[in-house]
């Protein structure tokens, strides 16, 4: 009788999931400096950072931090190549089990969902309360105060460790948590490097930036395990909006949250109840200033859309920034040759806009950016395959 030959079964996080997290990291981003240069060698980085996981001694490096202006001023945090490899390999092995225990309607960093779900979904909602705006039906929209600079870690950490040890059944269930708590507990303002002089920061608030932020508290905005991990964090609020209260109608993305109702009194009695509810099982606070009632005939914004029933517009503010990207693009004109980058990043840009435009009754809006785009940006940037009737012209751009 042959010997029976016994496998092992791995203990460990293996080198083909530091692969596969990879692969998924690198997706949209091969133009990117820094995906380039671990390309390069990329084996050798990939066996080395697994080696680091495996022995235990795998660190995080520092943050580089800059502020952007649009679509409003904010913080952004962005980790290195390497440690966003391990962001992607965290949420590679819990996203599954996350979606079993998500309500239905929060949209953000989901397969399948995102803004324009999200939008639709209010949308449709109000249609429904309102019976097609036969009936009355009211919108309740709510924020919390300065969510990502608030979450508690530790608390966040408590959360992932007993999901881990009651739904994940995996041999590297230890590795799992031991990543999660590196992630959530390390200090991303300790020797972070600025991309920008201390005056990008001026006119951003104290809450939200997380250089001010309360101790053991903030998760900085930028990274795939934050925004994954900043939806869990709300994931029992949702089942005790749907649940408890009994509100039927409710959507969330991020820390932005419609209810809606036929009963103007019942969404008023639960603003003291949602409020109880963040700051004693969350340490989070309602924001005083962003609460927003009103009969849904009159719309909501939400997710940079204004949505009544049947019909959706785009915010004043996001208008203002096409109208200003218009105004960069012709001063860009002037300019006798632009490098193919620049000219690339335009088109970027403006189709991003377009993408936004194409989901909400906008056609006039878009007609009107067109006109203001002169002959030789259509020559020189890009070719629309589309029909617009423009001034003194019926040709096709």
């Amino acid at each position: 009788m042959d010997d029976l030959i016994l496998i092992e079964e791995p203990t460990d996080i293996t080198l083909e999931d530091v692969f596969r997290a990879y692969y998924q990291c690198r997706k949209n981003k091969r133009n990117k400096v820094d995906c380039l240069e671990f390309d390069l060698e990329y084996e050798v980085h990939l066996i080395k950072l697994w080696e680091e996981i495996k022995r235990g001694d795998y660190a995080i490096s520092p943050l580089f931090v800059f502020i952007v202006d649009k679509p409003v001023k904010r913080e952004i945090f962005a980790s290195s190549f390497r440690d966003r490899i391990v962001h992607h390999l965290i949420v590679m092995k819990l996203e599954l089990l996350f979606e079993k225990e998500f309500i239905y309607d929060t949209y953000s960093c989901r397969v399948g969902k995102g803004t324009h779900f999200g939008i639709n979904r209010i949308e449709r909602f109000i249609r429904k309360c309102s019976n097609n705006d036969k009936d009355e039906c009211y919108v309740l929209k709510l924020d919390i105060k300065g969510y990502f600079m608030s979450i508690n870690k530790t608390l966040l950490l408590k959360k992932i460790e007993s999901f881990i040890n009651k739904k994940y059944f995996y041999f590297d269930k230890d590795k799992l948590q031991w990543l999660c708590q590196k992630v959530i507990l390390n200090d991303a303002t300790k020797d972070c490097l600025k991309k920008a002089s201390s005056d990008r920061w001026k006119g951003l608030p104290k809450p939200k930036s997380l250089f001010y932020a309360k101790e053991n508290c903030g998760m900085p905005i930028g990274n795939y395990t934050n925004q994954v991990f900043a939806n869990f964090y709300l994931n029992n609020f949702d089942h005790f909006i749907k649940s408890e209260l009994g509100i039927k109608y409710y959507g969330r993305y991020v820390d932005d949250f419609v209810l809606l109702s036929s009963d103007k009194i019942e969404l008023i009695e639960v603003i003291p109840k949602i409020r109880r509810y963040l700051k004693e099982k969350l340490d989070l606070d309602l924001h005083p200033k962003k609460i927003y009632l009103q009969k849904a005939e009159y719309g909501v914004e939400f997710l940079g859309v204004y949505i009544k029933p049947w019909r959706k517009y785009i915010t004043p503010r996001i208008k203002n920034n096409l109208y200003l990207l218009i105004k960069e693009i012709k001063i860009c004109l002037l300019k006798k040759k632009l490098l193919k980058k620049e000219k690339q990043k335009i088109r970027a840009r403006l189709n991003s806009y377009f993408g936004i435009l194409s989901h909400s009754n906008t056609y006039n809006l878009k007609e009107k950016i067109i006109n203001m785009l002169n002959a030789d940006f259509w020559n020189y940037f890009i070719y629309v395959n589309c029909y617009f009737k423009l001034k003194n012209t019926r040709q096709k751009h």
